[in-house]
């Protein structure tokens, strides 16, 4: 499987992609708990221990922007994924120990890496999405 990430920088070329990934130690999230359900705040409960967003809370409970270019002569950063919290459009923190967690060597996966501590859901700007129609974005819009 590939993700969006990757896909760009097949068709783009690597030097032309910046990839950022997003990660928080706990806070809330708007999400729908299955396909076709309406988006709510969902709690996004603290970090598994051992996982990318509980080693970077561990570092220093604050906000942190980290530039992968900073760590990729690392051989201990190269060698072992360590899990990494994903939270898409679709969420649900009842099942956060058995598959929010990917196994990733972040300087690998992305350019930049913004760590939020504790998140607050934001507001959608729509409420209610046409059911019989494909949103506009569909597949790859931006």
């Amino acid at each position: 499987m590939l993700n969006l990430g990757e896909l760009a920088r097949i068709k783009y070329g690597e030097p032309n992609v910046v990839l950022v990934g997003f990660g928080s130690y706990k806070g809330s999230v708007i999400a729908v708990k299955n396909w076709g359900a309406s988006m709510q705040a969902l709690n996004l409960p603290d970090a598994a221990r051992g996982s990318w967003e509980d080693l970077l809370h561990k570092a220093g409970n604050q906000n942190q922007l980290l530039l992968m270019e900073d760590f990729v002569s690392s051989d201990t950063l190269l060698e072992h994924p360590i899990g990494h919290r994903a939270v898409g459009v679709v969420y649900n923190p009842q099942y956060e120990a058995y598959g929010n967690y990917v196994p990733s060597i972040l300087p690998l996966r992305y350019d930049a890496f913004i760590h939020l501590d504790q998140t607050r859901a934001l507001y959608p700007l729509h409420v209610d999405a046409a059911a019989a129609q494909m949103p506009e974005t569909y597949p790859f819009g931006v």
